[in-house]
């Protein structure tokens, strides 16, 4: 089952956010029938949203993180909340790239590196917070760390995996974010980023039947990690009729009555989980009354 934890180190000097998302990727791969390299960019992109997300104080809160990199995927987008659901989806789902010349996926190629990585929370305010930076090795878990060094001037490390079957369903998937506090002396600063560079890759820790805790607990076996947290993850679209009519009630009257005069019909698909919804011709009367 899919679990994040939060933990923090025995002298309060690092904290980490860390899950499992090996079935949450594979219903995502399901819903948008993705390539191995995509499931890998998607899967890397869904399990940093639910860390990043897990970080937001309110339940009302929303995250967004988008990431194009101009490769031929085009654009990856998902949306978390604090409390372990997230939904996502990638432009180009079926793209492929050769592997690398060490045999594993290319998601740096597919991704692109002329592009931004953009962060988007919805806190309830006026405005949301929009921060940005450019993409850098469309590695994603590298480019996650460039954001929160310079849009939120936090030192971060994060790691991200997924790896991938031969008849393309998810294998294991999971990642993690640790970041400094400020009381850490040297010693353990250097000690941790001994550790961090030292880790094999992130998808083969998870690649078992180990807790999220047994796992981190393996990673940073140097240090003494204390679990404060822990809750379930999902893949969860939100989608629904009501959205869908509101979604066709923006497109104006006029966009409307075309629809209504040359198809009678329409047919809107979800995004995130590809679920189709179908308006015949009365339903399409009905909501042109209430457009604009």
């Amino acid at each position: 089952m899919d679990n994040m934890i939060r933990a923090i180190d025995k002298k309060r000097s690092f904290r980490i956010l860390a899950v499992r998302t090996t079935d949450l990727i594979e219903k995502a791969r399901q819903y948008h029938n993705t390539s191995p390299t995509a499931s890998a960019a998607l899967g890397r992109t869904l399990t940093a949203g639910l860390l990043m997300g897990y970080m937001m104080k309110s339940e009302d809160n929303k995250l967004t993180l988008k990431i194009n990199g101009g490769g031929p995927l085009g654009t990856i987008l998902v949306t978390a909340d604090n409390k372990g659901n997230i939904k996502g989806y990638v432009d180009n789902p079926k793209v492929d790239v050769p592997l690398k010349s060490n045999g594993k996926l290319d998601v740096g190629k597919a991704v692109g590196t002329t592009g931004k990585l953009t962060v988007i929370k919805d806190l309830g305010l006026k405005e949301p917070y929009v921060g940005s930076t450019d993409i850098v090795t469309g590695e994603i878990g590298e480019d996650i760390t460039l954001y929160y060094f310079i849009s939120e001037q936090q030192s971060s490390a994060v790691g991200l995996g997924v790896l991938v079957n031969r008849d393309c369903s998810i294998k294991s998937g999971g990642g993690f974010i640790i970041q400094v506090l400020p009381n850490i002396d040297n010693e353990d600063l250097e000690l941790l980023e001994k550790t961090t560079n030292e880790l094999k890759s992130i998808s083969k820790y998870f690649d078992n039947n180990k807790s999220i805790e047994e796992v981190i607990k393996e990673m940073f076996k140097k240090f003494e990690i204390e679990i404060t947290e822990k809750i379930p993850v999902q893949f969860k679209c939100d989608c629904s009729t009501k959205r869908m009519e509101e979604a066709l009630i923006t497109i104006g009257k006029e966009e409307l009555k075309k629809i209504i005069d040359e198809d009678g019909e329409a047919e809107i698909v979800c995004h995130f989980c590809n679920k189709k919804y179908n308006f015949n011709k009365e339903q399409l009367e009905n909501l042109l009354n209430n457009a604009v």
